[in-house]
């Protein structure tokens, strides 16, 4: 049960824990279990998930559009939704997740649990009409072979956003959101991270984490405020690093920074807790439901804290 005052006793309601959880579920087994390893290599794959996230759009009453663009000769897209804001709606806050796997693997956690959340986020807010311009992107090609290059859909939507002059003052990344352990010793901490740091970074695996560049921390701070309001359950540990400690460049975040946006990655801290990581084990079977379901409170009143 959430100990958030505004969720409804009402089980039908839409911000009802146990509705958010059932959602969770089924969006993950219908993209982990029934689709499996999502890859540009497997067109078939690609198109049954862009189909889903877009049916469960439509579903909610949104419209929605697709960013078209080459990723080493293959067409890729990116899934968008946009709401205008009220008052200042050239500000836009963006949330996003990458829908695509390595091919070795079905991606419970990486991506499912994200493009999940991200998908129940949208649907909490689609009576909240912010002060700003919230959008929503599913985002193409965030795994190998097309990390770190041009033909990553977070790179190709920030260029393309910066180009416009869009006016992004924050951009949330859900990176594999789903996995959670209540034994000590099983959160590790980032390499790069100096050892007389070690102490002041948990030892269980139970939080989600909000990482942020040093330019970013005025958003970062933002965020943590406004997911408190929403969840007093899950533990929250944010913090701002500087980008040469390159764990936390890992995923689309970076492309943001890159063009000089405000971004965070939201994220479970993937390989530095979860043994399945890139394996055939990552399975919808291993996540914590309950805990994905107040992540997902509390980003959607990050969310409304952000638009305004």
């Amino acid at each position: 049960m959430t100990t958030d005052p505004t969720a409804p006793n009402d089980p039908t309601a839409p911000n009802n824990p146990k509705t958010i959880e059932h959602n969770l579920r089924l969006h993950v087994d219908r993209l982990a279990g029934l689709i499996g390893p999502r890859t540009l290599s497997k067109p078939k794959t690609i198109q049954a998930t862009i189909g889903y996230i877009e049916g469960q759009w439509a579903e909610m009453g949104y419209g929605h559009s697709r960013e078209y663009y080459d990723a080493l000769g293959d067409e890729a897209s990116n899934l968008i939704v946009e709401r205008p804001g009220t008052k200042r709606s050239d500000q836009i806050v963006l949330l996003g997740a990458h829908y695509d796997t390595v091919i070795s693997t079905p991606g419970a956690d990486d991506n499912a649990s994200a493009v999940a959340v991200l998908l129940e986020v949208s649907r909490l807010l689609r009576e909240h009409r912010g002060k700003r311009t919230a959008r929503f992107v599913a985002f193409a090609c965030e795994e190998p072979p097309y990390f770190n290059m041009d033909s990553m859909g977070s790179q190709h939507h920030a260029r393309q956003s910066r180009q416009r002059g869009d006016n992004i003052v924050g951009m949330l990344c859900l990176e594999m959101v789903g996995y959670y352990s209540l034994s000590k010793g099983s959160q590790t901490v980032p390499p790069g991270i100096p050892k007389w740091m070690h102490r002041f970074f948990p030892q269980r695996g139970n939080f989600l984490a909000a990482v942020g560049n040093m330019p970013s921390w005025k958003l970062c701070w933002r965020f943590r405020r406004g997911f408190k309001r929403g969840t007093r359950r899950m533990p929250l540990f944010s913090i701002c690093l500087p980008e040469k400690i390159h764990e936390i460049r890992l995923s689309d975040n970076s492309s943001f920074w890159d063009q000089g946006y405000p971004a965070l990655m939201l994220t479970d801290t993937s390989f530095l807790r979860n043994p399945n990581y890139h394996q055939a084990t990552d399975t919808p079977d291993t996540l914590d439901y309950p805990r994905m379901t107040e992540v997902t409170l509390g980003v959607a009143s990050a969310m409304r804290k952000l638009l305004g």
